[in-house]
């Protein structure tokens, strides 16, 4: 599993997708496309945007629900969460480290 979330958060499109879902979650393929090219320029394809969203849907960091006809995204931070407790200082007073002396 973290190797498919470290390889979604390579790509700095994915990063871009993963702030406008944060910033508004449930837009659909069009909403994300369209927020894409207006707000950050990107000249990228529905194709593309969709290849992308697959890779953070596998990842477990976005999830999908269908009403009707339409497929709204929505983020899911839990496997950020899992990843920072996974290397959380389990010690509340680690160890200072030594001086050396030259």
């Amino acid at each position: 599993m973290a190797d498919d979330l470290f390889k979604a958060l390579a790509d700095p499109t994915r990063r871009i997708i993963l702030d406008e879902l944060t910033e508004k979650s449930g837009q659909t393929l069009f909403e994300i496309c369209s927020r894409l090219s207006m707000r950050h320029h990107l000249g990228i394809s529905r194709q593309a945007v969709s290849q992308h969203l697959a890779v953070l849907e596998g990842a477990g960091l976005v999830e999908t629900r269908r009403e009707g006809r339409y497929k709204f995204h929505d983020l899911n931070a839990a496997p950020l969460r899992q990843i920072a407790e996974r290397w959380s200082a389990s010690d509340p007073d680690p160890p200072e480290p030594e001086e050396s002396t030259p």
